[in-house]
């Protein structure tokens, strides 16, 4: 029989082995939940991130549908009912002078003109095909073009290559800003400025209109719905406004180590 001093050794060996071994099996379960929930967690953001690019998608195309609208009603109708009229009055005349065939004529390439600049904004991958520089140039030119607003567009620093992702989340930012500045801010002017420097893209957008209290926007609102688009693509976002003084937005996009155009 063994002495009871060996005894008690064996046994409290034993009773080690079982406490390191359920504190071991315990440390591999929860390892093992941790790391379940952090998969989930990382395919749940990715899910997100790619809900909220077809959302963005979406967004653009409608926003698109009403620009062409609004173009088609405002712009080039009217270039042609100037046409039109000028037709008419044309047909009732005995002689037509020179300078009215050509008044006709240039009315005519106008048109075919706004026309061949419409049919750009048809393309749903515009940021695809012409990157978010042109893209932002192409929206503030439409507006100088229809007399909506003066703007005014800079570019600073040495330009790097932002994924069409990324680009397509910045450029729906500033197309929501544009919107609330044309239909809210009775501005005059519309300035936009990109500064490229070695680590990111500094984004500036802002108006001389009339301003608004922040405290009195709600949380929901299109001006907020820019924040949480700029934190899904790590941005950091700022939006100040003061009653008679304008509004401004501005945008912090960091450099990514690799970017991708997918």
């Amino acid at each position: 029989m063994l002495p009871k001093e060996q005894l008690l050794l064996i046994i409290y060996v034993i009773f080690v082995c079982f406490v390191l071994g359920g504190f071991i099996i315990a440390f591999f379960v929860t390892y093992q939940r941790r790391k379940n929930k952090l998969l989930r967690e990382k395919i749940e953001a990715e899910q997100y991130y790619e809900k909220e690019i077809s959302n963005t998608k979406i967004e653009i195309q409608e926003q698109t549908l009403k620009n062409i609208g609004w173009e088609l009603h405002d712009n080039i109708g009217q270039l042609l009912s100037v046409a039109k009229m000028q037709l008419n009055m044309a047909s009732v005349a005995k002689e037509i002078p020179l300078e009215t065939i050509k008044d006709i004529k240039d009315v005519v390439a106008d048109s075919l003109q706004e026309v061949r600049a419409l049919s750009k904004s048809l393309n749903s991958d515009v940021i695809g095909n012409a990157g978010l520089e042109k893209s932002v140039a192409y929206e503030l030119d439409r507006f100088s073009r229809l007399n909506v607003i003066q703007t005014n567009f800079s570019t600073k620093g040495e330009p790097f290559l932002i994924g069409q992702k990324n680009s397509l989340v910045i450029f729906r930012i500033l197309q929501e800003f544009f919107s609330n500045v044309i239909k809210h801010s009775g501005a005059d002017h519309l300035m936009v400025s990109f500064h490229y420097s070695e680590n990111e893209l500094f984004i500036e957008a802002k108006d001389d209109g009339v301003g608004f209290d922040l405290q009195n926007i709600e949380r929901n609102s299109g001006l907020y719905n820019m924040e949480s688009r700029a934190a899904l693509i790590n941005s950091r976002f700022t939006l100040n406004s003061f009653p008679n003084k304008g509004t401004s937005i501005s945008l912090h996009f960091p450099k990514q180590p690799s970017q991708s155009n997918e």
